[in-house]
């Protein structure tokens, strides 16, 4: 316990005690840790709460998900088996269902996506935030301003462009708009800036080139910035939706995010199905958060230090 004093009074009558300060007691801190953690997981289960109840949902039959069941009376992996065409003989609502196949595009296109962008935008950034030349802080600026542009404005032109090239319903119609990155490129910029300037004088000195210095000393030290933008492209490109929707005509090109309307046909919708189909579709990206967790959040917050 502590006091402190205010100055004498200039009007006479000394110094004047104020209310004494106590420092809080064990019992308190751990009252107060408790509420904390209380809250916290009270919100943890709100967020994790629709994810249960899909998990829940895959496992029901048809009646009792239109029956608003919360736990399955009897648990059914049948609904796993139908996306892969195992006892769907005779079932014309599962005709033509492919999920393996869409399963697999999606993967494919969102690997070539997340490759390309990496690469494209760790060299623009090299060029933006270690090379000297007429004009880059201008070009920097014009390239960072069409990040403003919504994404379904540059559709009907993007788009345009696939049919002069002949890209339609196409992989590579899929992977070369998005192959490039004025956010992945503003992101790999930040930590390339954070990098010391002595590290080129040093390598110059050594007798390396631009494309060394880049691919042996740079690239390198902005590992976890390279880790940060490889995670939010391929979950980004991973259900993508209205690009491949426009883009594909083909049933076996489909994407999973396309690939899923197909549970909503007029044969009314298979929502145990669906929500099966939705529960090993989210399986890659939960493994890549939990495996790059660490390095995603050593990278957002190195991506902040400098602006």
């Amino acid at each position: 316990m502590s006091t402190t004093e205010t100055p004498p009074n200039p009007n006479g009558g000394g110094t004047r005690r104020l209310a004494e300060y106590r420092e809080p007691s064990r019992l308190d801190k751990l009252l107060g840790a408790s509420a904390l953690h209380l809250v916290l997981t009270l919100a943890a289960l709100t967020l994790v709460l629709p994810f249960v109840w899909m998990v829940l949902t895959s496992f029901m039959p048809l009646v009792e998900v239109d029956a608003e069941s919360w736990l399955p009376t009897r648990w059914l992996w049948e609904n796993y088996q139908v996306l892969f065409g195992v006892g769907v003989e005779g079932d014309i609502q599962y005709r033509g269902l492919q999920y393996g196949r869409w399963y697999w595009n999606s993967l494919l296109v969102a690997f070539a996506v997340t490759l390309l962008q990496v690469l494209t935008s760790s060299l623009a950034a090299f060029s933006f935030a270690r090379l000297e030349w007429a004009g880059r802080d201008k070009v920097f600026l014009m390239y960072l301003s069409t990040m403003m542009l919504p994404g379904l404005v540059m559709m009907i032109p993007n788009y345009q462009i696939m049919i002069s090239l002949g890209l339609v319903d196409t992989y590579a119609g899929l992977v070369l708009p998005a192959a490039f990155s004025a956010f992945g490129t503003f992101l790999l910029r930040q930590f390339m800036l954070s990098i010391p300037r002595s590290l080129d004088e040093a390598a110059e000195i050594d007798g390396a080139s631009k494309w060394r210095l880049f691919w042996d000393v740079i690239l390198p030290l902005s590992r976890p910035g390279l880790i940060t933008l490889t995670i939010f492209t391929f979950i980004g490109n991973y259900q993508s939706f209205f690009w491949p929707l426009v883009m594909l005509k083909s049933t076996h090109k489909y994407t999973l995010p396309v690939g899923l309307l197909f549970f909503d046909s007029s044969q009314g919708q298979q929502t145990n199905v669906l929500m099966a189909a939705i529960t090993l579709s989210v399986l890659p990206m939960i493994l890549l958060f939990v495996v790059l967790q660490k390095q995603l959040v050593k990278g957002i917050q190195l991506g902040a230090v400098k602006g």
